[in-house]
Formats: structure tokens, sequence, C-alpha cells
């Protein structure tokens, strides 16, 4: 009988190097493989599962509404759709949403507000930042450096340009009255975990005031409470003009969301900007059922259990100086600055002790698990990097 590895080789496109996991069923923060073997997981879906596997908040709400119905279009009124949308206002303090279906077409959205937004008086330029990830379509692609990602594919959007991530001189010497937005993560995932200072994002906030550009914030990995906060922006004490989210408000379905101001809403009017699928019935029922648990109580937790995290991984760090250069990030997105590349440890954790990470930007071990982890499932995962290590 033809295995379920032989069989994907044959059927699609090999863009994926999957893990040699078939998965069975999941549950809370453990993936049941066929054969039987228990995988607890940290990686949560690439940081969609906030509420882990099958959490019943999520089933009932999808059951529900699949029971009603699935799909009408954008020409109804959808309860679901409105009811997100008054809790991503209440919880955000934004006055406006725009449904989709990911973060890449929130952030294509979003460029498409910033050059209706520049239009009416020549500003056209949309910058991003090195180690950034927007998603895979041309627009994201455009404000992007990873060549993995670029190679072959151009040419990419005009009047986009990608600045060195942290450094304020170059900031400071490429932006002027012809940028119409700036798109950026405060804490990026792709990136390696890396986070903003809050030098260049003070810098950044003197240049919007002088130029008048929009800030959009890229919210789809550190967005929906991941670190402790609803959004990663907050510490900074900054309000962009539009915020991108996605992977986690869905539950485990494909939604994103473009948040912005009155004023900035308002250049899309009738026709200017639509979706098929975006704001999907079931998927909106979902992504309402994670809001309510991550407001009422879910993201205190987050704080707390990335308080725990982070103070174990930064002791193992004390115990192996020679291999771990840093611990980034907050919450329940955190990363392990490696002196070597990361792939093989991330190997070895899957393969030697069923725990399942990712390995990004070469040297980093991202941890992006569901907000639920406990402090034994933790304390789990530092036993098997000290042994690793």
């Amino acid at each position: 009988m033809t295995s379920l590895f032989d069989r994907e080789h044959e059927a699609l496109f090999q863009t994926y190097k999957r893990l040699p996991i078939e998965i069975a069923h999941a549950k809370g923060a453990t993936i049941v493989a066929a054969d039987g073997t228990e995988y607890l997981d940290f990686l949560g879906g690439i940081a969609v599962n906030a509420l882990g596997h099958g959490h019943p908040a999520v089933v009932q709400a999808v059951q529900q509404q699949a029971q009603e119905y699935m799909h009408v279009s954008n020409y109804f009124y959808q309860r679901p759709q409105v009811s997100l949308a008054e809790a991503l206002k209440q919880a955000s303090g934004y006055d406006r949403v725009f449904f989709c279906n990911s973060g890449a077409e929130a952030a294509e959205g979003a460029m498409k507000l910033a050059r209706r937004y520049g239009s009416a008086t020549g500003r056209y330029d949309i910058v991003g930042f090195t180690g950034g990830f927007h998603g895979r379509t041309y627009g994201p692609l455009s404000v992007m450096d990873k060549p993995l990602y670029k190679d072959g594919m151009g040419p990419f959007l005009p009047n986009t340009l990608v600045l060195p991530y942290n450094d304020v001189d170059a900031l400071q010497a490429r932006i002027d009255d012809g940028t119409a937005a700036v798109m950026l993560e405060f804490l990026q995932g792709e990136g390696g975990v890396a986070e903003v200072t809050t030098e260049f994002v003070d810098a950044l906030e003197r240049l919007r005031k002088d130029y008048g550009f929009l800030l959009i914030a890229d919210e789809v990995q550190g967005g929906i409470g991941r670190t402790g906060d609803f959004f990663a922006f907050e510490r900074y004490g900054i309000r962009p003009d539009i915020v991108l989210v996605a992977k986690a408000i869905g539950g485990g379905l494909p939604l994103g969301a473009i948040l912005a101001s009155e004023s900035v809403a308002a250049l899309f009017g009738r026709g200017a900007h639509g979706t098929t699928y975006g704001g999907n019935a079931v998927a909106c029922a979902a992504g309402l059922a994670v809001m309510n648990e991550v407001v009422h109580g879910l993201m205190a937790h987050v704080r707390t259990i990335g308080d725990y995290l982070g103070q174990q991984l930064r002791a193992l760090r004390e115990r192996h100086p020679h291999v771990i250069r840093e611990i980034r990030g907050r919450g329940c997105m955190q990363g392990i600055v490696l002196t070597h590349e990361s792939a093989s440890v991330v190997e070895r954790l899957v393969a030697e002790h069923h725990i399942i990470t990712n390995a990004t930007a070469g040297t980093v071990i991202r941890l992006v698990p569901p907000y639920i982890i406990n402090e034994s499932d933790v304390d789990r995962l530092v036993t098997a990097l000290d042994a690793i290590l």
C-alpha cells in the first residue's frame, strides 16, 4: 500500500519541507501521529492555534455556524462578521475592520490604502525592513528582502524599498515627502523573533509627524494577545494608522483583517476593495470564540507563562553560553538564538523528544505555542533542549 508520504510527493507541488509525521488527531497542545506517537506542539500551526487544537469553544462555534450557513458572500449582512468586528474594535480601539482571508491579503489591502492615501499629494513610496515578512504575494514581497522568496520572481512593485531593521540613520536618510507608508513588524516572526528598538520607534514617530505618512503595523504573528499585550506595538506608546491581523484570530480557520481609523477606512469607498471569502461566517464565528477567550483571562495567562518560559530559557542560556547567544521575545512568541544553524536542534527535538518547534532566520529556534501551555510543557521543552545542547 502506497504511503501518504509517497502520495503527497506525487500529487502536490513540492514547495514545503514537511515533518515526517502523518497526523491522526490533535488536542490542546498535543499532536498525535497515525502511529500513536504524541508530540508537544510549540509551533501552534505557525502562530495560528492560539487556543490549541480542538478547543471546545471554537469547535462549538464552528459547528453551530456551519449548521446555520457557511458562506453567503459579502452581499449580505452577517451577524458573526459584525459581532467579531465589534469585538476587535472594543479590544483595539480602532474604528473600522475589513475582513480578508490571510495576512498576505491584509498586507495587500493596506498597501492599496496607502497608495490611495498618497495619490492626492503624489506620495507613492512604501517602505519595509530587512527581516520582515508580510506574505508571499507581490505587494508584501516588494517590501521584503529574503532572497529565497524573491529570486527569479521580479520585477516587483515600483516605489517600494527595504531599509535595514533598527537602523535609525538609514531610516532618516530615506524617508521623505514622497513616502506614503511604512510597514513594520514590531516583533518579527520570520526574521528571528527580533524586536524593534525604542530608539528606532521614536525616530519613526518623529518622521511620521514631519512627513505625514501612514504607519502600518503588521501584527499577524505578534498580535491578538500573543505577546501578553493585545498588540506587540502597545509597549512603545505608539498608535499606528493601520493594523494587520491574521493567524491567531481565526482559531485555525483562514481569517485576516485590516484595522484602521475612520479617516483611513474612508479611503475605500464602495467597490474600491473586496473579497469573495473574506469575513466568512464560520471563520468569524471561530474568531469570536478566540476573542472571548483571549480578552477574558487567557491574555493574562500568556503574560504569566511567557515570563516563566523566558526565565527558564535564560537559565538554559547560562548553562550553555557557548551554544545560546540570546533569548528574544515575550509571551508566547520567543526565540532562542544559537551560535550555529538551528535546524539540526529542531530536527532532534522532533525525532528524539517529540517536541515540535521551528527553525527560522538561520540560527533561531522559534517558539510560538498555543496560549494554553503550562509550566510542565515549558519544563519538558527546556529539559529536552538541555539534553541536546
